[in-house]
């Protein structure tokens, strides 16, 4: 369809001034009986048109009648997806463009003739967000051919929401902390990086978790400058303290192996010392010489249980210090390997003390 509208200059006498007409079409979509009467219309060029097919919008803009010969239609106007381009031809070699069309006006029978009236809107961010969700309500998602159904979702690319956060706003809840931090007699914060903290699980490495910048401690009030530097020899303390412990715990995983080794080799020793009854040497010199390797292997193993019960009274007072709760549940798994590697210990020495105390009997 097409709508002329007539433009010019007021109180122009001259054939040059007289106002020119500026053309403007859309699409008519019509139900299939009144499509057909339409174009019989059309094609005729009567000159009651006017009379058999009127079109009357509302205020809105968007909604209106449809009367195909005195039959009342409701109709909505609908932007289409993209525009279209409008050609004619006057010898079907030669096309001139005469308009862009982008949108479509689609009738129906079971529509409300008169919908209810819209509140006007307002410049409340409010009011436009909800101006935007009306506008959506016009969008026609579909082409005006069969294959182009839905393409607007299917063809059309999705345009990246932007997120834009108005500065008077933040700047107010700024200046809203920072005055409620300074009524406040002592303020702490904590802030903790669970990406980091996975990743230093993964990998073992308490380095990363300490120096990350999501925990840090902050308090205010008289001599705050000196609890920091206390509290930063703390945390300088406990990195280099957890990196030695790891060494040591390394260390001593060694050592253990190597306990195990030895008593093996200790025994076997022993068994072919046992065996050896025919040799010439004489048999309470024999025992005695068993019964002082046992006491050697019983006091390392003393030795090194001492030094476990210390790191492990060390590990639970850092524990105990720190609160952050990533680094105490690494600090938590390095007591449980201390506390484990203690009850290996007491085991290979009760193992031992129980062998020395059979041979010393016989």
């Amino acid at each position: 369809m097409t709508s002329k509208l007539k433009v010019g200059k007021a109180g122009s006498k001259n054939k040059e001034d007289a106002p020119y007409e500026l053309e403007s079409q859309f699409v008519l979509r019509l139900p299939l009986e009144y499509a057909s009467t339409v174009r019989r219309i059309a094609q005729s060029s009567s000159m009651n048109m006017k009379d058999r097919l009127t079109i009357e919008l509302h205020p809105d803009g968007r909604h209106g009648i449809v009367r195909v010969d005195r039959v009342p239609l409701a109709c909505k106007l609908v932007d289409l997806p993209c525009m279209i381009e409008s050609l004619k031809t006057v010898d079907k070699k030669t096309f001139y463009k005469t308009a862009d069309v982008c949108q479509m006006l689609v009738c129906t029978l079971d529509g409300d003739l008169y919908p209810p009236l819209e509140e006007p809107t307002g410049t409340d961010p409010k009011t436009k967000k909800k101006d935007k969700d009306k506008d959506k309500k016009f969008v026609w998602n579909h082409g005006i051919t069969c294959p182009l159904k839905n393409t607007r979702k299917r063809r059309f690319r999705k345009t990246a929401k932007k997120k834009y956060i108005e500065s008077p706003d933040v700047e107010k809840e700024v200046k809203r902390l920072l005055s409620t931090d300074a009524e406040a007699v002592s303020v702490r914060w904590e802030v903790i990086a669970e990406d980091e903290s996975k990743e230093a699980d993964q990998h073992g490495s308490l380095a990363n978790l300490d120096s990350s910048p999501g925990t840090s401690v902050h308090k205010m009030g008289h001599g705050s400058s000196a609890q920091r530097d206390e509290l930063r020899e703390i945390f300088n303390d406990i990195s280099s303290s957890s990196e030695d412990e790891e060494d040591e715990g390394d260390r001593h995983e060694d050592e253990d192996l190597n306990i195990m080794d030895t008593e093996d080799d200790l025994v076997r020793q022993l068994q072919d010392k046992l065996n050896e009854s025919d040799s010439g040497q004489n048999e309470s010199d024999r025992n005695n010489h068993i019964v002082m390797e046992y006491q050697v292997q019983i006091n390392n193993i003393k030795a090194k249980l001492q030094d476990t019960r210390a790191r492990k009274k060390q590990q639970e007072e850092l524990i105990m210090k720190v609160e952050n709760q990533a680094l105490k549940n690494r600090f938590q798994a390095l007591l449980d390997e201390i506390i484990q590697q203690e009850e290996r210990e007491m085991e290979q020495l009760a193992s031992l003390q129980e062998q020395l105390d059979s041979l010393v009997e016989k």
